[in-house]
């Protein structure tokens, strides 16, 4: 029986058609304008980081302004190439292998965080050893970053009208169909149910809480001079933001619960181990800067 919230709660998913704009046949989607804009948000931001001396340790930035340039293509290369692999390899597997041109459609199913992470990391690793950048460094200044990326990307899902969240009767609830959506028969693939909208949830923890904590820890209290504590900082953060909004999130289709009913989804699978690793990197930081001092 339908309860005043739900009478409440039962509202539209917005007319938001997920292509932005067409180029005669190129369709350009919002999803892919979400990791361009995250993308350069993020650069520009990194700049003004790595400018600021007296943020880092011996007050001498360790990464200048025209190597950020030069290393966005590189973390560009390391986010799309790692998070849709990564995607792939963690949820889509069977689909792709039984259309393989699904595989190029990031629209279609996204990114995985976890595999643009590791696309990520590679690059960072390599490209701090071929110009002699301290890679802890390298990875506290994209850490700092990475939660613009995040917030929007979640927000890009949203207009997709993908990676919706579990039933509810929340008064902010919502159904995720339009005419963008639904299929020729008139259904639409998250039904006619009331839902968390789990993706705004995600970009508000993952995204603008993340970058206040991490921007506090940098400019408050001087974080970047304990190379690798933004970094553990971010990465346990993450990590719980991401399993503790899969409890409101529905898991993908075609994994489902990995155990029991209502309980382990991949992306909690993925990301405990990232809450050790976070917990390790930030005493790591700490036990060397005191074996500095």
């Amino acid at each position: 029986m339908p309860t005043a919230a739900n009478y409440v709660a039962i509202m539209p998913f917005p007319e938001i058609d997920p292509i932005a704009f067409s180029l005669g046949p190129l369709s350009i989607h919002w999803y892919g304008l979400a990791y361009v804009a995250g993308i350069m948000l993020g650069w520009y931001y990194a700049r003004q980081i790595a400018g600021n001396n007296k943020l880092w340790p011996g007050d001498v930035s360790p990464i200048t302004k025209v190597q950020l340039d030069d290393f966005i293509i590189w973390v560009a290369l390391g986010i799309v190439l790692g998070g849709r692999i990564g995607y792939i390899l963690f949820y889509d597997m069977p689909a792709v292998i039984e259309s393989p041109i699904r595989a190029i459609q990031i629209w279609n199913g996204g990114m995985s965080f976890h595999g643009g992470l590791t696309g990520t990391t590679i690059a960072m690793i390599v490209f701090a050893r071929r110009n002699s950048i301290p890679i802890w460094s390298l990875f506290d200044i994209v850490a700092a970053v990475v939660p613009i990326g995040l917030f929007c990307g979640r927000v890009a899902n949203f207009i997709n009208g993908e990676l919706w969240g579990r039933l509810t009767d929340v008064p902010w609830g919502m159904v995720f169909c339009n005419q963008y959506i639904e299929r020729a028969d008139g259904y639409c693939p998250g039904g006619d149910f009331v839902r968390h909208p789990s993706q705004l949830y995600e970009a508000g923890l993952e995204g603008i809480v993340l970058l206040l904590v991490l921007a506090m820890l940098i400019y408050g209290f001087r974080a970047l001079k304990t190379p690798g504590f933004v970094t553990g900082v971010f990465v346990c953060g993450y990590a719980l933001s991401r399993i503790f909004v899969e409890f409101f999130r529905e898991p993908d289709a075609q994994l489902g619960y990995l155990l029991g009913t209502n309980w382990l989804t991949m992306g909690m699978l993925l990301s405990t181990p990232m809450v050790l690793l976070g917990i390790w990197a930030m005493l790591r930081a700490r036990r060397q800067a005191a074996l500095q001092h």
